[in-house]
């Protein structure tokens, strides 16, 4: 017979658990802080002794993939976008539970997860995919740990895994002349997807937050546009930041939007729906435009009729950015309407655009330092 008072995790705050034995059979109990579960286990002793003691049928330990199952049912819909749910999902099917499915919560250790992360590392899958996977496991094993089947989680503290994202290695924003070769590119070649493209280089909108633009969104008195959505793999949600925010129209993007009002209208009567479309980017049915598909058949292709590089469709954000900060604009007011969650984030990221550094910024210390020489010569 063995009764043992100790904790599972030592540490201070940490509960204090009773441990029982006997005659092959084995079970434990939380109880809280030391004094109590002495108290309890001085109880279970006498227990034992009169043979009044019942030991209790445990449970199998549920696998992970019947929490997985669970976390993705309750845990997820309440915290997440339906987006980043469905990319869980695929997470799930595609990467983790082939490899933990089966296994008991309690048979998956730290080394285990840490060694599945750096073997996708090694795959060549991209640092954000691999945070992706980290989160998905963790989320899982958090709820195991909630409901105290696990004393702590496996997927914490497991030292780096990935690089650091470089965001300048990612970042090729066109010139303010590219930028007009562009428009005057598509202008001539693609007319119908012109306000679109001015839209992006004079908002620095997302291309979801312009792909869900509704005329209702659009203030052309007070020239402002509320973004307050985004069109995400052809469902509605809220922007990237969570936040609505207002970002102001330029005179030129006022008069595209206004001619392409009208252009709208028209549309709208021969396709019979009586009234403008809803959305301020359509496709042929008067629908939403769907972005890869329009990268895909208009973007591409506009850069290659304008002679320029190939960039992603949010390098035009970030030549929004650069250009506005370059000219030393206010960087407040740049991340402000950009929907950074804080001006550091905008800093960090369009830091070598910020107007300063000059030599002739340096030169000018020259020119004062000579003049403090003369005066001290003189004394």
């Amino acid at each position: 017979m063995g009764v043992i008072v100790r904790q599972k995790t030592k540490g201070r705050g940490q509960p204090w658990w009773v441990f029982v034995s006997h005659n092959g059979k084995r079970t434990s109990r939380k109880i809280g802080d030391r004094q109590a579960t002495e108290k309890v286990a001085s109880e279970i002793r006498a227990k034992l002794q009169l043979g009044k003691f019942g030991f209790e049928e445990k449970k199998p330990v549920p696998t992970f993939k019947e929490y997985a199952d669970s976390w993705i049912k309750t845990n997820v819909p309440a915290t997440c976008k339906q987006s980043t749910l469905r990319d869980y999902q695929d997470i799930l099917r595609i990467h983790v539970l082939p490899v933990f499915g089966n296994l008991r919560l309690t048979d998956i250790n730290k080394g285990m997860v840490k060694d599945f992360l750096l073997g996708k590392v090694n795959a060549g899958l991209a640092a954000s995919t691999v945070i992706h996977l980290k989160n998905v496991i963790s989320g899982v094993l958090n709820k195991a740990v909630d409901n105290e089947i696990l004393p702590a989680n496996p997927a914490h503290s497991l030292g780096k895994i990935v690089k650091a994202k470089d965001r300048k290695e990612t970042m090729d924003p066109l010139t303010a002349g590219e930028l007009r070769t562009l428009l005057d590119s598509v202008r001539d070649n693609y007319k119908g997807h012109y306000p679109l493209f001015m839209l992006l280089a004079r908002t620095g909108m997302r291309i979801g937050e312009a792909l869900a633009l509704q005329w209702g969104d659009i203030d052309f008195t007070g020239r402002f546009i509320s973004v307050n959505k985004s069109l995400v793999r052809g469902r509605i949600s809220t922007p990237k930041s969570g936040k609505s925010r207002r970002v102001d129209m330029s005179l030129q993007l006022m008069d595209t939007l206004k001619h392409h009002q009208l252009d709208c209208k028209k549309k709208g009567l021969a396709l019979g729906l009586g009234d403008i479309p809803e959305h301020v980017f359509t496709d042929s049915k008067g629908g939403p435009i769907e972005k890869n598909n329009w990268r895909r058949r208009v973007f591409n292709k506009a850069l290659d009729k304008a002679g320029l590089r190939k960039i992603r469709i949010h390098d035009i954000r970030h030549g929004y950015a650069t250009m506005r900060i370059s000219q030393g604009h206010n960087i407040a007011d740049v991340s402000k309407q950009l929907g950074h969650h804080s001006i550091k984030l905008t800093l960090d990221t369009y830091f070598h655009w910020i107007p300063g550094g000059s030599k002739s910024e340096v030169d000018a210390l020259d020119d004062a330092f000579e003049g403090v020489n003369k005066v001290v010569d003189k004394g």
